[in-house]
């Protein structure tokens, strides 16, 4: 099965030595090889970039049609991973970044799952050296030859961990420590990266859709996690629980992952729940903050200079959702701008990077003291819930029918 392909080729150019050795260390430093980035906050360090865009807008490069999902991709060198949903079935596409041309799919059984949306897999790939770890809707995981796809080794985690399906299906996507594999899955679980050996698991507890944060503290490395239930953290060396608070909200819908900074906690829900700030002292989080200026329903809030930018409110209301900018430390509200529907955004160059739910790129500075759009260029159409990404200057994004789609950003002259 293949997908129809749009744009341009590859070219072959013959470069000095010195120049490809400079391009494939900018490459490397430049991926985007898992979920919310190299550093997991949202952040792409690329710089350069111009702030103004082409009046008729950005050149659509290739685009790749990869099944139904809401999953983001990942991208590792000339490799791009992503995942859709197409008959009855589930995908890995592994493509080539600059072409969308196919190198490999992995195909697998799968249920679509369209529970109030249209369905497919929520989880972000993970890459990890010669290896790339997926999780599929019913909760497939399976760790994938980066080279050609070849299963090295899978597992089930509805039985692995005896935990039911979730409502809107497993969505955590895989962080790699070290040699492990943690997933928040109904139990925080952590897996032997090399060979899918389980090395811990929580009790069970009401899967959340969020992934985990990793951070130190006390001269431990302990994992973050946001379920259904509360706010949950645990040692990352045996699963211990070393404390939780509460957290919950309508429908069971906790689908952020935690930002930490030192000691302190930031975790967001929609259904009018909103944001908190927690400390962890000892064996507790203790409430610095909660209020409703950051309601995030799915997509993550990025931190940056003591800021946070995200979409407040809910995914069915997307025509009153707006991004707001909020102070860190306080929860301080510092402005609002409505308009970009139930969008997205990632953070480069001291800019936001917005994808709007009905397809729009925007660019726009990341400042605490008004919004300000710079450019904006078509780029989507239809349904996009789904953060976009930037890696090595290109930009690709997806919407729910499975339309994935590169542009390059104009750089700085």
């Amino acid at each position: 099965m293949f997908p129809k392909l749009s744009g341009k080729g590859l070219q072959r150019i013959v470069l000095p030595l010195a120049l490809w050795f400079s391009i494939l260390f900018a490459a490397q430093a430049d991926d985007w090889p898992n979920w919310s980035g190299a550093h997991h906050d949202g952040i792409s360090r690329e710089t350069g970039f111009a702030d103004t865009w082409p009046k008729e807008g950005l050149p659509i490069e290739w685009t790749c049609e990869i099944g139904t999902g809401f999953s983001s991709v990942s991208v590792a060198g000339e490799r791009l991973f992503a995942m859709g949903h197409k008959d009855g079935a589930e995908m890995v596409w592994c493509l080539n970044c600059q072409s969308g041309e196919v190198i490999w799919i992995h195909e697998y059984p799968g249920e679509l799952i369209p529970n109030l949306h249209e369905g497919g897999p929520c989880s972000t790939p993970t890459i990890d050296g010669d290896r790339v770890y997926t999780v599929g809707k019913e909760g497939q995981l399976f760790c994938l030859n980066v080279a050609d796809g070849k299963v090295l080794w899978e597992k089930l985690l509805q039985q692995e961990l005896d935990v039911k399906l979730p409502e809107w299906g497993f969505s955590s996507s895989p962080r790699i420590l070290g040699n492990q594999l943690i997933l928040e899955a109904g139990r925080v679980v952590s897996f032997d990266k090399s060979n899918g050996d389980k090395l811990w698991q929580t009790e069970i507890h009401e899967a959340g859709y969020g992934s985990a944060a990793v951070f130190q503290h006390g001269g431990n490395t302990l994992i973050a996690t946001l379920d259904c239930d509360g706010l949950r953290i645990v040692d990352s060396a045996n699963g211990q629980q070393i404390a939780f608070t509460e957290w919950k909200s309508p429908y069971r819908t906790n689908a952020s992952t935690p930002i930490v900074v030192g000691d302190q906690i930031f975790v967001s829900t929609g259904y009018k729940i909103g944001c908190g700030l927690f400390q962890l002292q000892g064996d507790s989080l203790d409430l610095v903050y909660k209020n409703t200026d950051m309601r995030n329903h799915f997509n993550n809030s990025i931190l940056l200079d003591g800021w946070l930018y995200g979409f407040d409110g809910d995914s069915h209301l997307g025509r009153v959702v707006t991004l707001n900018c909020v102070d860190f430390a306080t929860g301080e509200l510092a402005w609002k701008q409505r308009g970009l529907g139930c969008g997205s955004l990632l953070i480069t160059d001291g800019k936001l990077l917005v994808l709007t739910e009905d397809g729009a790129l925007v660019l726009a500075k990341a400042s605490a003291d008004a919004y300000k759009e710079l450019a904006r260029s078509e780029f989507l159409e239809g349904r996009c819930w789904t953060v976009p990404v930037l890696s090595n200057g290109r930009v690709y994004g997806r919407n729910a029918d499975g339309k994935l789609a590169c542009v390059t950003l104009p750089r700085k002259e």
